[in-house]
């Protein structure tokens, strides 16, 4: 308890930092995740294409070395932004590829006939998919979706190697001062586990909801 009432406005600082990033790369990863399994079911074969190489570019590249490259490579390659922001881009990106593929697993859920359907009411392909088959598809994919969500807050840690103020750094701090590094990753580990069970309880609400309502 000494070494979290010793350090704790670094410990609330630091999961502030934690907290913000998460939310602003969830939110562009959710958009970005969309856009992208729109263009996976284009009917256009270049959006497509271009959606699946995405895709399997960042699912198969470790995120260490996207937010590396952010870090260190982007500032020399184009034009400087703080750190916070490189991560945000780094950590939407990545995150992104993967809301695609469960997005698009929820859209193969929609049967084929409400598509059709909705062609023959003279709907185009992105009326099609955002009045028709996206508000469907959403409620089977809130599970998994939320697990993505919950991996990206896991993920932010990974920011601490690059130089983000955020939750994953609390432990050097403490050690810098001469305290136990291990009580510090405790504490750590216990502030993300407060940070996931809200998501949890979120995710099986609206499973209960919309599962009634179906």
């Amino acid at each position: 308890m000494d070494v979290l009432l010793g350090n704790l406005p670094e410990y609330l600082t630091r999961f502030g930092g934690t907290i913000g990033l998460f939310v602003v790369s969830g939110i562009a990863s959710l958009i970005l995740g969309v856009v992208l399994a729109a263009m996976r079911v284009s009917p256009v074969p270049a959006m497509r294409i271009a959606g699946t190489a995405y895709v399997t570019l960042l699912r198969n590249t470790p995120l260490t070395l996207v937010l590396f490259f952010f870090a260190l490579g982007f500032t020399k390659l184009f034009f400087y932004l703080p750190f916070f922001l490189l991560a945000v881009i780094g950590l939407s990106l990545y995150t992104a590829a993967f809301v695609c593929e469960v997005v698009r697993g929820g859209i193969s859920t929609v049967s084929a006939g409400q598509a059709e359907a909705a062609r023959a009411l003279g709907l185009g392909f992105r009326q099609t998919l955002t009045v028709v088959v996206l508000p469907q598809a959403v409620r089977s994919v809130m599970p998994p979706l939320t697990s993505v969500q919950i991996a990206l807050l896991k993920n932010t840690t990974v920011a601490a190697g690059s130089s983000v103020f955020e939750a994953g750094g609390f432990y050097r701090a403490v050690n810098e001062q001469g305290g136990s590094t291990l009580v510090a990753l405790l504490w750590v580990a216990l502030g993300f586990v407060i940070l996931v069970i809200p998501l949890t309880v979120l995710q099986r609400r609206l499973e209960k909801r919309w599962s009634v309502s179906r």
